[in-house]
């Protein structure tokens, strides 16, 4: 391995826990979830993310005021904690939503010239 195939890995895993955040509040904007499923979709659309990742992530939002949950007994095991996000959580993800097309209309500014 290269040193540039060893920093390219690192910026690539940067930019993913950078968006990370983001991403959590997208998907519990669609619905309430819990860790698991959480981390299900995130594979489904190939944001590799663990549970030792996620759960200071879910904590540290659930702080903020962005994320709330409720446990629910499950048909197969322990209940579940499902996080929903609450209405600061909403308006953090409209601002992050603003952000992110920024984001992305720079970059493709920069990439054209």
């Amino acid at each position: 391995m290269t040193a540039e195939t060893i920093n390219v890995d690192n910026i690539k895993a940067q930019m993913r826990k950078g968006i990370l955040e983001y991403c959590i509040l997208i998907i519990l904007s669609k619905e309430d979830a819990y860790a698991s499923s959480i981390i299900s979709q995130l594979k489904e659309s190939q944001m590799i993310v663990v549970e030792s990742t996620l759960y200071p992530l879910l904590t540290r939002q659930k702080n903020q005021g962005l994320l709330s949950y409720r446990w629910e007994e499950s048909t197969q095991g322990p209940p579940r904690k499902y996080y929903s996000i609450t209405d600061k959580g909403q308006q953090v993800l409209s601002e992050l939503d603003t952000v992110w097309k920024e984001l992305v209309d720079t970059i493709d500014n920069i990439r054209s010239k």
